[in-house]
């Protein structure tokens, strides 16, 4: 029905804006991904076992359950898990390719993986979410084990189940998403503006008309703006 196509087809669209969260940027001239530094490129003796380790990326954040050993825990979109049962396969780095294939099928696996690998190059924040939660923090121990617990595949959303929600249920005991409620309300506040409203259903309409998209297919995205805005 219309009533229940609305808020599916609204979740797909912030999905899908916000995919880029995990894609990591390939070099100039290549078609390959782009390698990971070489191990030892982080020094781990900072770490402990059951710390949340943040790598702030380009628009987003990345988050994972340090493990010790140089091991992370971390929950990744990933196709693989849903079309083999080879862990050698699926232990290799996760590609752009089966990233954005697992987005699309709503496929992830919760993967351990060396620091280097999991931070790719960025910068690591440690347990910086702690000031969030105050006395809610569970122990390093309950943290890693609840992490370790969870490991294989899993069910995806960016929305609703994403590396932040892993973490926070696996440090915290609640999975949480504070950077999807905050590109949620930032959605909301733009949608509020009735030019915003008024802007995507003409460009709506102008795709039909000089596309010849199909009303059926095609009318649902286009007021997602409207019932969002009316929503709020």
């Amino acid at each position: 029905t219309m009533k229940n196509s609305v808020p599916q087809a609204a979740s797909l669209l912030l999905e899908k804006l916000m995919l880029l969260v995990h894609i990591r940027p390939l070099p100039a001239g290549s078609g390959g991904e782009t390698p990971p530094p070489a191990p030892g490129y982080y020094d781990t003796s900072c770490f402990k076992r059951g710390d949340l380790l943040e790598v702030p990326r380009t628009l987003f954040i990345h988050f994972g359950i340090y493990l010790g050993e140089n091991r992370v825990a971390h929950l990744m979109p990933d196709i693989l898990p849903s079309i083999t049962s080879d862990r050698r396969q699926i232990q290799q780095v996760v590609t752009n390719k089966r990233l954005i294939l697992g987005v699309i099928a709503r496929t992830a696996s919760v993967r351990v993986d060396t620091v280097e690998d999991f931070a790719y190059g960025g910068s690591i924040l440690v347990n910086h979410m702690d000031r969030l939660f105050e006395d809610q923090v569970l122990g390093s121990e309950e943290a890693a084990r609840r992490a370790e617990k969870l490991v294989g595949a899993t069910a995806y959303s960016l929305l609703w189940n994403n590396c932040e929600h892993f973490v926070t249920y696996c440090r915290y005991g609640a999975p949480v998403s504070f950077q999807t409620d905050k590109f949620c309300e930032t959605v909301k506040m733009i949608i509020r503006d009735q030019r915003s409203v008024l802007a995507s259903v003409l460009v709506g309409l102008a795709s039909i008309v000089c596309l010849g998209v199909a009303p059926s297919t095609t009318l649902p995205t286009i007021f997602i703006p409207f019932f969002l805005w009316m929503a709020g």
